[in-house]
């Protein structure tokens, strides 16, 4: 008998953890560059190919919460409350992953090396720059398709790229934060503090369109 789809799923997305957890372990120890594959392969107790299976980038192993993003930023527009403008509802994305201690958002010893990694990776500064690209395309669709206006329309272009340079600005910041406080609840501030000045600039941007 075949093994229930339901396990499997559950044993294939414990695999991918088990993965990315020790890629990115390895990576925030040693540098993205200096770790390889194999090497991930044997910390996480898994065979080459089967990293592969799973990540087809090496890069991947460390934006592995891209996907999950992707979802959260979709959803908070396509699913917001009909009396809530979708910037707006963004911005309350940004305050309801904070409150929620999102590890999307984490900002503690945990993930205080993250930048720091990023940073020592010309690979990785690359996907950086590419997922926000993609980021911003995938916001400006969904901006559009949420007031009824075409995907290639200007504003939500122009608004789109805006909150993603908000929102890293916002992260850099909250890291820095992080490190030079060692207060969670501070960089946390520090993060919203920027999310809403960036939006209210936003919001006068986009004056006199739907998205406000």
């Amino acid at each position: 008998m075949s093994e229930p789809s339901d396990r499997r799923s559950r044993k294939r997305l414990a695999t991918s953890k088990a993965i990315s957890d020790a890629a990115t372990r390895l990576f925030m120890e040693r540098g993205f560059d200096h770790v390889t594959v194999d090497e991930i392969a044997e910390a996480a107790d898994v065979g080459r190919m089967t990293v592969f299976n799973h990540f087809p980038r090496k890069e991947d192993m460390f934006f592995d919460r891209d996907e999950e993003g992707r979802e959260m930023l979709r959803a908070a527009v396509g699913q917001r409350d009909p009396n809530v403008a979708p910037l707006q509802a963004l911005c309350l994305l940004a305050h309801r992953l904070v409150a929620e201690r999102s590890p999307v958002v984490e900002f503690s010893a945990r993930s205080e090396r993250l930048v720091p990694t990023v940073a020592g990776s010309e690979t990785l500064k690359a996907r950086a720059r590419a997922i926000r690209d993609e980021l911003a395309d995938l916001v400006a669709a969904a901006l559009a398709e949420a007031v009824g206006r075409d995907s290639a329309d200007p504003d939500a272009r122009l608004a789109a790229s805006l909150l993603l340079a908000t929102w890293t600005v916002a992260f850099l910041e909250a890291h820095r934060t992080f490190r030079e406080t060692r207060s969670r609840e501070k960089a946390n501030d520090a993060f919203l503090a920027l999310v809403d000045k960036g939006t209210a600039g936003l919001k006068a941007a986009m004056a006199g369109t739907p998205y406000v």
